[in-house]
This record gives structure tokens, C-alpha cells and sequence, in this order.
């Protein structure tokens, strides 16, 4: 399936970097942990950071019921990879390897009880997989005081930059370097709660997070 096209999701500048394939759009945010979260809170832009998942077309956010952000209302959520630094031998063309999701929409407060706990058992297996039946689900007190919003994927854009810089044809023969600086991040080894039994070891999901 093809990205819908929209005038506020139809690329200015570069438009080769666009991706028209839904499924980048997936892969960019799929690969995320963070997406920001854009609404106009008392006339002024404010933009937010928050974990999501996504179930198919559908993007879930969460949080508490007093985050006054959380609530039904136009949005624009962003998901970008920084994957290298580019070095040009003309600062002009200094750059960055990057992939990134602009999704244009209206939140829509979920109140469905099935739909709310797959939401939120979307956003907990995107961040932390395996945990969803590892660790103790939601009581009915803490789902009180939880809202679920779901985004609905339809709009949306996605751009993306790979490859050396874009030197113009009379730098190429000046002697600057000029290359890519690879950008990546890892998890680390992980480090147990001070409450953990001593010589308990991490469950396989846990560990296989850690390597990933």
C-alpha cells in the first residue's frame, strides 16, 4: 500500500528523499522509542515527548489522566533516526543520514475497554517486548487513571537520507575529507532493581533486549 497524499504531507524540497510505500512508514516507526507529540495548548505550540505503539493503521499514546496535553484534538506526532553525521567539503552541504514519520491526524480518546487494553498492551510490547505477559497487567484503579489516545495513520508522510554528501562538482577535487560518521544506538547489559532477589536472572525477553 502507498502513502496518502495530502497538500500538508506532499514534500517541499528534496521530494527524492520522500518514501511512498507504507511500509517505510512502518519500519520508521516500528525502529522508534520516542515520538514527539505536537498539539496548541492555549494558543501556543507545545511539543512533547512520549513513548507509543502501533497496532496496524493505528498509533497509540498514553499517559496520565491530569497530562493535560492527553485529549482529543488535531496532532502531529514525528519519529526520527539520526543514522550519520555527513561531512561535506563544503559546510553548505554538511548533512545527516536520517529517517523520519511526520503523522498529520485527530487524537481520538479510546474508551472501548478491548481497544483500550490492546492500546496500551501495543505501547508496552513496543518499548519493552515480552513484558506484557511477564509483568502484572493493569488494575482497574490504574486504568482509571490512564487515558489511551489512538492516531489514526492515514496521513502521513516519511523522508529519508542515505549515502555520502552532495558535493558540488568543483569541491570534489579539494583535499578535504569528507564521509559519514555512523550514528547508532544500543542497550546495554541490563542492571537488576535493588529488590531483585539475589541470583535471580533476567527473564529471555529481558536479556534478548539487551542484545538487541
Amino acid at each position: 500500500m502507498t502513502l496518502s497524499t495530502t497538500p500538508r504531507t506532499t514534500l517541499g524540497r528534496l521530494r527524492e528523499r520522500g518514501a511512498t510505500d507504507r511500509a517505510a512508514l512502518y519500519d520508521v516507526l516500528d525502529a522508534g522509542l520516542v515520538c514527539h507529540v505536537g498539539i496548541v495548548r492555549e494558543g501556543a505550540p507545545v511539543v512533547l515527548p512520549t513513548g507509543y505503539g502501533r497496532l496496524d493503521d493505528t498509533l497509540y499514546l498514553h499517559g496520565s489522566t491530569g497530562a493535560r496535553w492527553l485529549r482529543e484534538g488535531p496532532v502531529c506526532v514525528t519519529v526520527t533516526h539520526t543514522d550519520g553525521l555527513v561531512y561535506a567539503r563544503s559546510v553548505f552541504h554538511f548533512s545527516m543520514n536520517y529517517r523520519s514519520a511526520v503523522v498529520l491526524g485527530e487524537a481520538r480518546r479510546v474508551t472501548d475497554a478491548a481497544e483500550r487494553t490492546a492500546g496500551l498492551r501495543a505501547v508496552v510490547e513496543h518499548l519493552a517486548p515480552g513484558s506484557w505477559g511477564y509483568a502484572r497487567t493493569p488494575n482497574r484503579r490504574e486504568l482509571a487513571a490512564t487515558v489511551v489516545l489512538a492516531v489514526d495513520l492515514a496521513e502521513a508522510s516519511v523522508k529519508i537520507r542515505t549515502g555520502p554528501p552532495s558535493d558540488d562538482a568543483e569541491d570534489l577535487t579539494d583535499a578535504v575529507w569528507a564521509g559519514v560518521v555512523p550514528v547508532t544506538s544500543i542497550f546495554g547489559t541490563p542492571e537488576p532493581d535493588v529488590h531483585v532477589p539475589a541470583g535471580a536472572v533476567p527473564p529471555p525477553h529481558v536479556v534478548l533486549r539487551g542484545r538487541s
